[in-house]
């Protein structure tokens, strides 16, 4: 039986092991929201953690990541029918109109938890949505955009503190608090982490460029698009640290982020030598693993420790 003729159930558990897996997205999104979470707590002294806020701000933070694939596959339309016909869209397993009902659905799911639950959250979460609605217009000047990728890579970007702005927010926010002195750091360190991910993912080796496809390593060359990456990369090594020393961290995760800085930036190091797409594959891996580990340090592992000992 083709794709297409499928039952709809069928069809978006393919398109979500091709596009957006659940699983390790999911990980990923709870992690992040825990961590930020309990980063704002910890700068406030206030170690006291609600599970079921958490769970509620998790989910919604996965819905936002869920709807940025979607308006992707509205933004991208033109250009996966040129030049991807492979991928989900363009080959016909799920339609735009089935997209755009499942957008619905998850904008009015997010609505209905935050407003049942964590009701003073309900303007940072339309804050958050508005902020999508109008990237995906890509700001309404797309020419401009697609003509300057620093311009692109760094509007696009701000979706992450933007998000980050509702995830820490569902301590302070949520707790009737002013936002807490260095939070500003943090949101930089998402910024910074968001541009860490993006560029990582788009670095290749020329044997591996597609037509129609605008890597960074396309765009500025293998040399520099490298070099870009490693400096993001320690440059978010130093706001982390910066964020540590707001919340009162010690010696032991300054080591921890010197250990992560050394081995997510080594296949940085051996790409600019070989240059091989199994090399640069690593990058994206790489970009992944410290995103995940530095927000476990900044947040997720202290309020661990603290939840554990009581």
């Amino acid at each position: 039986m083709e794709e297409k003729n499928l039952n709809i159930f069928k069809r978006f558990w393919i398109y979500q092991k091709e596009r957006f897996p659940v699983f390790s997205y999911g990980l990923m999104v709870f992690t992040f929201t825990f961590s930020a979470m309990s980063y704002s707590k910890i700068l406030r002294g206030e170690l006291d953690f609600s599970f079921v806020t958490f769970f509620i701000g998790a989910l919604t933070s996965f819905g936002y990541f869920f709807l940025l694939r979607i308006f992707d596959e509205f933004k991208d339309a033109e250009d996966d029918a040129k030049y991807r016909p492979y991928r989900a869209v363009p080959r016909g397993l799920v339609t735009f109109k089935e997209l755009k009902w499942l957008a619905i659905v998850i904008i009015i799911f997010q609505l209905i938890l935050n407003a049942v639950f964590i009701s003073k959250m309900l303007w940072i979460w339309g804050l958050v949505i508005i902020y999508m609605l109008i990237m995906a217009k890509e700001f309404f000047v797309r020419n401009w955009l697609r003509k300057h990728p620093v311009a692109y890579l760094i509007s696009h970007m701000m979706i992450m503190p933007v998000i980050d702005f509702y995830t820490t927010g569902l301590d302070w926010n949520n707790a009737g608090t002013k936002l807490p002195e260095g939070l500003i750091i943090f949101l930089i360190v998402t910024f910074l982490n968001g541009i860490v991910i993006e560029i990582g993912r788009k670095i290749r080796s020329s044997d591996a460029e597609e037509i129609g496809v605008e890597t960074y390593s396309y765009l500025w060359g293998e040399k520099r698009a490298t070099i870009t990456w490693l400096c993001i990369l320690f440059t978010t090594f130093i706001f982390a640290n910066l964020a540590c020393c707001y919340a009162g961290f010690g010696k032991m995760t300054f080591l921890f982020l010197i250990i992560f800085l050394v081995i997510c930036g080594s296949p940085a190091i051996k790409f600019l030598k070989n240059r091989k797409q199994t090399t640069a594959a690593k990058l994206e891996t790489m970009a992944g693993i410290w995103t995940l580990g530095m927000y476990l340090s900044l947040g997720g592992i202290p309020m661990i420790l603290h939840i554990i000992g009581g």
